[in-house]
């Protein structure tokens, strides 16, 4: 698919401000899926940090703030923090809650000689093995942001494109623009519904995805047990839960989408999940 690039004027004079780029990103989550998904991502160069989520997240924090609404939204598509120039990401995760995850990713590029020109920019491509897949990446050093989507950063220059050798991940830059000032997350990400995420390390975050893998419906029973309201209605998977003996049967198919849906960015974290 042809990608044409919107991209505003790029002052080249980093002063103090934000620079947004959107990504349009294409995923697949189960890799034997024919097409893949699509979303539009936000990457905030801001003076001190560097953050990297869903643009859904912006529309809905929008809405909230315009409307007086206080609608909450949450997908499975990256987000992630982290300090100007570092290599260090804080990876905000939702399991049942949200946790955030610290993971050092240096990422060791080989600069090839090849290059082409997309959008009036001339830009050089570079390759690396970056969590248990190759990946191939196109950057300009016009724009002097050694930044990029997702972790992908380090390079001399600005990525436009980044996609693995097996089509399964790429990120497209679509436009980029200035913000008059840092744009606020603290609703969206830091303080996902009002609360701040508990800060733990993989280890722990591998042993609560097994453990949602084994009873996914763990607090979904306990709030089904306990219910005492007559006129309640329960839904899994958009189906009304009437009896004990559903969940069991929802539970099993929710085991089945888990394993289909393992295909992370990062194929070399992937878990292994059991099956019956």
């Amino acid at each position: 698919m042809k990608i044409v690039l919107l991209l505003l004027t790029i002052s080249l004079s980093l002063s103090a401000q934000t620079h947004r780029f959107i990504y349009e990103y294409q995923f697949k989550t189960d890799s034997t899926s024919a097409e893949p998904r699509k979303a539009s991502m936000v990457l905030d160069v801001n003076p001190n940090d560097v953050k990297f989520y869903n643009y859904d997240f912006v529309v809905a924090d929008s809405a909230n703030k315009t409307k007086g609404q206080n609608n909450i939204i949450w997908d499975d598509t990256p987000a992630v923090i982290r300090k100007k120039n570092s290599n260090v990401n804080s990876n905000y995760i939702h399991v049942q809650n949200m946790f955030i995850v610290d993971t050092e990713d240096k990422i060791e590029w080989k600069l090839l000689n090849e290059t082409k020109i997309l959008g009036g920019y001339q830009l050089q491509k570079a390759i690396a093995k970056f969590g248990g897949r190759n990946w191939i990446a196109w950057f300009t050093k016009d724009i002097a942001l050694s930044e990029g989507p997702y972790k992908f950063r380090g390079l001399p220059g600005m990525i436009f494109e980044i996609s693995d050798d097996k089509n399964n991940f790429k990120f497209s830059l679509a436009k980029s623009y200035k913000l008059a000032k840092t744009y606020d997350t603290t609703e969206i990400i830091e303080n996902f519904a009002g609360q701040k995420p508990v800060k733990i390390n993989e280890a722990k975050l591998k042993k609560m995805m097994l453990d949602n893998y084994n009873d996914p419906l763990h607090e979904f029973k306990e709030h089904y047990k306990n219910n005492t309201d007559p006129n309640a209605h329960f839904r899994v998977m958009g189906i009304e839960v009437k009896s004990p003996e559903q969940i069991k049967e929802l539970s099993d198919k929710m085991q089945v989408n888990i394993r289909k849906n393992n295909n992370p960015i990062e194929i070399d974290k992937a878990i292994r999940y059991p099956t019956k």
